[in-house]
């Protein structure tokens, strides 16, 4: 039995997409004080409007807080639903929803927020700020490898904590698992040169991918010839191209890992994918990737070669080993080939683990 071969652009290559967030700065001008005579005695008084000034931190925990709130109600509400059997027909967004999502200044916000996160918090705040975090997004702090929550020093920190070793074992039965916990979203083999439903819109794979890469960059002398983009990928014959999308919620453990057995020999980033309230993504054996960066040009990508004189290889991985993290908001998207047998044991919607398997030959 032929073993799945995975990889995150096409053959061993790796991908990553990155939403972008202009700098941007907010100039507070200092009104003119006033001043008044009492008895010879000058008396100041506060600058007009500093009492009733708005602050951009006050403003974003307010919209936060009371986004949470209502996050954890409609996600109440869908558990009932869930728990009386009935099925949760799938939202679309309206209109004026729409209308409203595009008005809002999100890469603006997204690296405000970004910031926030990174803001040290004093000892004592720190068990209630994370507390409200562990409360709204339901998160398991029996698995975390360090539960003490005095020892995140900022929610970035917490965000990105580590597990401990048992919480989640690998399977070792299939070739390909889980690369992270979250929902599934999408999955099945590809079909059309598509990739279905990611972030709501369904790519084609050449733009999402980018241009495919020269069998000469790639190092596969072997690699057959295919009329369309989507044959093209597939390194061996009677293979199939397959995907599943994973979306990592915030109370989501937000350590990724490698899928299966492979070689790593090409990156290619784009720096640039909408995505709200993201941070930043890091590779572990990747120094030279910088994601999130204030200056890029729209449709840009950059490709990075771990084949080189003193490396024929490239980067090693084993299934399960770390692979990287996210810094707030991300989703998986996996792209992989496989025998022509290779079955999902999934169901779309369903929350999955990493180190569960995603399918069988």
């Amino acid at each position: 039995m032929a073993a799945a071969r995975s990889s995150l652009l096409c053959r061993c290559n790796f991908l990553v997409h990155k939403n972008l967030c202009v700098r941007a700065g907010v100039l507070w001008k200092q009104p003119p004080s006033r001043t008044f005579f009492s008895d010879r005695k000058k008396l100041h008084t506060a600058p007009v409007g500093q009492v009733f000034r708005l602050r951009p931190f006050h403003v974003l925990v307010a919209t936060g807080g009371g986004y949470a709130g209502y996050r954890k109600y409609e996600d109440y509400k869908l558990e009932q639903l869930e728990k009386r059997g009935i099925e949760v027909p799938v939202k679309l967004a309206s209109e004026w929803e729409v209308a409203l999502y595009k008005s809002v200044p999100t890469r603006l916000l997204s690296r405000a927020w970004g910031r926030l996160n990174q803001v040290e918090l004093p000892t004592w705040l720190r068990k209630p700020v994370y507390s409200l975090y562990i409360w709204t997004f339901g998160v398991n702090m029996k698995e975390a490898a360090v539960e003490d929550l005095h020892h995140y020093r900022n929610l970035s920190e917490f965000f990105r904590r580590k597990l401990k070793p048992q919480a989640r074992p690998v399977c070792c039965v299939h070739s390909v698992i889980s690369p992270s916990d979250g929902k599934i979203l999408n999955f099945g083999q590809v079909k059309n040169c598509e990739v279905e439903q990611v972030k709501g819109v369904t790519y084609s794979l050449e733009s999402f991918l980018g241009p495919r890469i020269s069998t000469e960059e790639m190092h596969f002398s072997q690699a057959p010839t295919g009329n369309s983009f989507q044959q093209q990928l597939v390194t061996k014959e009677g293979n199939e191209l397959y995907h599943c999308v994973i979306y990592l919620a915030p109370g989501d453990y937000h350590c990724f890992h490698s899928p299966t057995d492979w070689t790593v020999s090409h990156r290619r980033h784009f720096p640039a994918v909408g995505a709200t309230n993201v941070g930043s993504i890091r590779i572990y054996f990747d120094q030279d990737l910088h994601t999130n960066s204030p200056s890029y040009s729209k449709g840009s990508y950059n490709d990075f070669s771990f084949i080189s004189n003193n490396n024929k290889e490239g980067i090693p991985m084993r299934k399960g080993e770390h692979l990287g993290e996210f810094n707030l908001g991300s989703t998986i998207v996996l792209i992989f080939e496989a025998p022509k047998d290779f079955k999902f044991n999934l169901k779309a919607g369903q929350k999955i683990r990493f180190g569960e398997a995603l399918g069988s030959l």
